[in-house]
């Protein structure tokens, strides 16, 4: 199982057996899983200044996610879930796992979206292969390692509320043209470059991923929150450059990766086998 910043098509995890326990956000007071906010729910309360923060599962969620394997007989759960610097993903799996006589084997992937969503594919099919859960975890933690991913970002007011951009605030200033490309190192969000103009920026996070795939056979994903047109544009170039692309995936990512980057926000993830 994962958690949903995986930003998982469901037809995928459906497929694979991925069982996926819901993020929390914070809207104003209100406090609901995030399968129960809708992106026009979320983008009126952002737009309107109302505060928003991306919450852990519920531990209970997770437990009941346990629960359910142990009565479906299963001998072990593997739970991957986001990087433990952005949050406290893997301590509710921990305090939740606990609870159940099933063994629970919980990954840091150190990584986010369809990062984590690769690794959690990559994971479920050494699974129905007949894998040991300590192959599992190797086989994800392996994929989640060798994935990149080059973020664009339209503003980087949405970080900065969320308190993700100390070094990068400091490295693109105050510059408004500026558009930042930002990456995921070490489990936390990190410059990539600096661009002017959104455009310009948009063809080198292309660029990028070109350079990142090289020869290698590749899954791709294109992400993004609130911007269907834009990323279907930028699958459209992709598939044209790296021709040893194998699965391509477009996906909106989930509402509570995308309360932290905001309206606009594109990804493009890069996964070798």
């Amino acid at each position: 199982m994962t958690d949903s910043t995986a930003s998982l098509p469901q037809d995928l995890a459906s497929r694979w057996g991925i069982s996926v326990a819901s993020m929390q956000l914070r809207v104003g007071d209100e406090l609901a899983r995030e399968s129960h906010v809708s992106t026009d729910w979320l983008l009126r309360a952002m737009r309107n200044g109302v505060p928003v923060e991306a919450k852990a599962p519920a531990p209970d969620a997770l437990l009941q996610a346990y629960q359910q394997a142990w009565h479906d007989s299963a001998t072990a759960v593997v739970s991957l879930h986001l990087s433990s610097r952005l949050s406290p993903a893997t301590q509710a799996a921990l305090q939740a796992s606990t609870h159940v006589p099933t063994p629970v084997h919980i990954v840091d992937s150190q990584s986010s979206g369809m990062a984590l969503g690769f690794a959690a594919l990559a994971g479920a099919r050494t699974a129905a292969a007949g894998g040991s859960p300590a192959e599992v975890c190797a086989t994800a933690q392996k994929r989640a390692a060798r994935t990149q991913v080059i973020i664009y970002v339209d503003s980087l007011e949405y970080l900065h509320r969320a308190g993700y951009i100390g070094k990068t605030a400091a490295y693109f200033g105050s510059k408004m043209s500026v558009k930042p490309l930002l990456t995921v190192r070490d489990g936390e969000v990190e410059p990539m470059d600096k661009i002017l103009g959104s455009e310009r920026a948009v063809g080198k996070a292309v660029d990028r991923a070109v350079e990142l795939a090289g020869d290698a056979p590749v899954d791709v994903a294109v992400e993004h929150f609130a911007a269907p047109n834009d990323a279907e544009e930028l699958m459209t170039a992709l598939k044209k450059k790296l021709p040893r692309g194998e699965e391509f995936v477009r996906t909106q990512v989930s509402t509570a990766i995308g309360a932290n980057v905001g309206p606009g926000a594109l990804a493009v993830t890069i996964s070798p086998h």
